[in-house]
């Protein structure tokens, strides 16, 4: 197929928000479009597309291409900018015919041109040499990844599931580039360093901040690095207070003396007795004056920015107790990689993993109201201060730096080289969480994550256990209706359950012999709901008929896998705190369906991982551990009544559809609930087999208008998931870097 130039072999060009002709355009709005109409579709296969365009709001161009089903989500392109100016380009897999394509210019108001503007359908050889090429990329970041994995990209290759291809992060670790990510975003001294000063001499305020650095014997040049990565802060009013605990190589004792003489902001503490990292890092805090604490570890590098910017945040909220931020890795060549972009604070992840790690700063009065850093935790020393400290403050005043303030340098047996290096640091971790639990009265178990150097929280559940109702609409489908209640009445362990199947509207004998059988079963109950397809109003119909004090929302097209699925999740659902908790959720092919849903991805939302292999740990462990998330799909939701009733239920008015799960579980975090996302309930989702496709102007129409509706309502929201970096791709649901 020869290539078409959109602008040239178009039967029809509409422009939303643009104005303008002959390749000079305004964006009116933040959201301009150019719709282009093909004279004929363009067939499926492998393509590539490049295009040149410039301009003063020009980030990230986009095409969407509707297949028959609208622009949706699932069919966006990032067209990814090429080392020759203003040129853009992106290679993509086409799975059916395009009547239509929709290009995203740039990302708000402002003047752009547009060049030429090609989309060419690879023939045989053309996408063989382009298989040979994706894959020496990736062969030269990890060759031995790729070789382990090959079955796996060669199935990825051959049947993609996304239409725009990429590098997948779980093959080259990371995602996309962190280099090109730190040139385009990260913080540049040349460019970024007034800026900061200035923010900084604005401050009312100026709190001095203690860095706490315990010492023992560290190789003497990446000491001084250390240090020096205090000295060269653009923030003036810090002090460092080190602790040499008993170092046995004189050589550090007369480095740590130059550095005290060389500039009196340093204090130096000599123990005579070598007592371990607690102790040091007490000694070193008993000569802190200032009214924060930073902790520094005696081979690791501040950023220069890092002090100026916990600083800068502490005067916007001067209420905070705890200020932390992103962190990467330093590599013994010097190369950065492996960055942790993490959310904001989220108790059941820290209640996980010590996520805070780098840098952490807290306020200096909750140290010593807690007694410090507690001898017999070395290794997780940290971890144990932050759930002490997180216990006595709000979580609103805990504060998270979405930047890379922190290297963690990766030297041979640090827990920086590799999780396992330390396996006293686990165990003292493990045991740092045990004791969270009984100050807090946690009914829970501290048990080792599957898998991953992480921790589960095992809750129990009350008895009597609270009798669930699970509510799963239906229309026809007999047979994928009697694999998913099969699988509840079979396997699932718990025992104080009812099923509400809503039957709406089905026709066929089977279906309906089926009920009769299903009738004489004393747990469940057939309901008619005899009106229009409305998702909202029918789980709004059965739970007001629901007798369980706890109500699951169940697709029809569930299977269940885990036996303790339903006890895991009631066990969650039934803490005063938490609200929606959500299942894991897989294809029949055992890749991820849904592990909690991110916000702003596609528009509204997006699923977490999705299409992962089943047994990969994700994004820093993130697929084997309990997390909160702003929302999870009702496909497998389980919520305490009165919460659901408190919200009003799902909303049937606006979001008859798509979407009411993640504005039922918007509105529930609203009332100041948490939303748990929980990994040990695991289940087969067929996904929507029930109802089809978006695959009419009617159901198309019905779609865009809930998306402007959840836009409108939740635009704060979906613009910042306080569960997701900023950092990480809103494209893209597989947590690689912002392009």
């Amino acid at each position: 197929m020869r290539a078409v130039d959109l602008r040239q072999d178009c039967a029809a060009c509409e422009y939303v928000n643009v104005s303008g002709a002959d390749g000079a355009y305004t964006a009116t709005s933040d959201d301009p479009q150019i719709r282009f109409r093909p004279v004929s579709p363009l067939e499926p296969g492998w393509y590539h597309c490049a295009f040149e365009i410039s301009g003063n709001s020009v980030v990230t161009p986009q095409i969407v291409i509707d297949t028959g089903k609208g622009f949706l989500a699932t069919y966006r392109v990032s067209l990814k900018s090429e080392r020759w100016r203003n040129r853009f380009s992106a290679d993509f897999y086409l799975p059916e015919p395009a009547n239509e394509l929709c290009l995203y210019p740039a990302d708000g108001a402002g003047k752009f041109e547009i060049g030429r503007l090609r989309i060419k359908r690879r023939n045989r050889a053309e996408t063989l040499l382009f298989f040979a090429s994706h894959a020496l990329q990736i062969l030269w970041r990890d060759p031995m990844r790729l070789v382990r994995r090959f079955r796996q990209y060669w199935h990825y290759l051959r049947r993609p599931h996304f239409v725009g291809v990429r590098t997948p992060s779980r093959l080259s670790p990371g995602g996309g580039s962190y280099p090109d990510w730190v040139k385009r975003y990260d913080y540049q001294p040349e460019r970024d360093r007034k800026r900061l000063e200035t923010q900084i001499k604005a401050l009312e305020r100026r709190p001095v901040i203690s860095v706490l650095m315990p010492v023992y014997n560290p190789p003497a040049d990446l000491l001084d690095a250390a240090i020096r990565s205090v000295e060269e802060q653009v923030y003036p009013e810090w002090e460092l207070c080190i602790a040499d605990d008993a170092s046995s190589d004189p050589e550090i004792s007369r480095r740590l003396e130059a550095w005290a003489e060389h500039d009196p902001r340093i204090k130096v503490v000599r123990r005579e007795i070598n007592g371990h990292i607690s102790a040091a890092t007490n000694s070193a805090f008993v000569v802190a004056t200032g009214d924060w604490i930073a902790l520094l570890d005696h081979d690791d590098v501040l950023r220069e920015n890092a002090l100026g910017e916990v600083a800068v945040e502490i005067g916007r909220h001067p209420d905070a107790e705890i200020v932390y931020s992103d962190e990467d890795k330093l590599g013994s060549d010097g190369l950065r990689y492996e960055p942790y972009f993490k959310p904001d604070y989220s108790r059941e992840l820290l209640r996980s993993q010590n996520y805070f790690n780098h840098l952490t700063v807290h306020r200096a009065e909750n140290i010593r109201r807690v007694g410090g850093w507690r001898v017999g935790f070395e290794g997780s020393q940290d971890y144990d201060l932050n759930l002490r400290i997180a216990e006595i403050v709000a979580p609103a005043k805990i504060r998270h730096i979405p930047k890379v303030l922190y290297h963690w340098r990766a030297v041979e047996g640090s827990t920086a080289m590799a999780g396992g290096e330390k396996n006293y640091a686990y165990l003292a971790g493990q045991r740092a969480l045990e004791d969270h639990v009984t100050r807090t009265g946690l009914p829970a178990k501290v048990e080792p994550a599957p898998g991953v150097p992480f921790y589960r929280l095992k809750l129990s559940v009350p008895e009597p256990r609270p009798l669930v109702s699970l509510i799963i609409p239906t229309r026809d489908h007999a047979k994928l209706l009697s694999g998913c209640i099969e699988s509840i009445l079979t396997k699932t362990t718990y025992d104080a359950y009812e099923i509400l199947i809503v039957d709406n509207g089905s026709v066929e004998p089977e279906t309906h012999r089926y009920f009769e059988e299903l009738r004489a079963d004393p747990k469940i109950r057939v309901i008619s709901y005899d009106k229009p397809f409305n998702y909202a109003a029918i789980n709004n119909f059965a739970a007001a008929q629901a007798n369980g004090a706890i109500l699951g929302l169940v697709n029809n097209d569930i299977e269940v896998i885990s036996p303790d699925w339903l006890t895991e999740m009631v066990s969650w659902a039934v803490q005063p705190d938490i609200g929606c908790v959500g299942a894991k959720l897989y294809y029949a092919d055992d890749t991820i369906q849904h592990a909690g849903v991110i916000l702003g991805i596609g528009g509204v939302a997006g699923h977490s991982h999705k299409y992962f292999p089943r047994e990969e740990p994700g994004y820093f462990g993130r697929l084997k551990i309990l997390q909160n998330v702003s929302a999870v799909t009702a496909a497998c939701l389980i919520v305490r009544k009165e919460v659901y009733e408190a919200v009003g239920g799902l909303d049937e008015e606006h979001l008859a559809v798509a979407f009411n799960d993640v504005d039922f579980c918007l509105a529930v975090q609203k009332l100041g609930f948490a939303n748990v996302f929980t990994p040990y309930a695991e289940m087969y989702h067929l996904e929507s087999i029930s109802r089809g496709h978006e695959d009419n102007s009617e159901k198309q129409a019905r779609f865009f208008e809930e998306s402007l509706y959840m836009q409108k309502k939740w635009q704060r929201l979906l613009a910042r998931d306080p569960f997701y970096s900023p950092n990480l791709s809103r494209e893209h649901e597989d947590f690689s870097l912002r392009s």
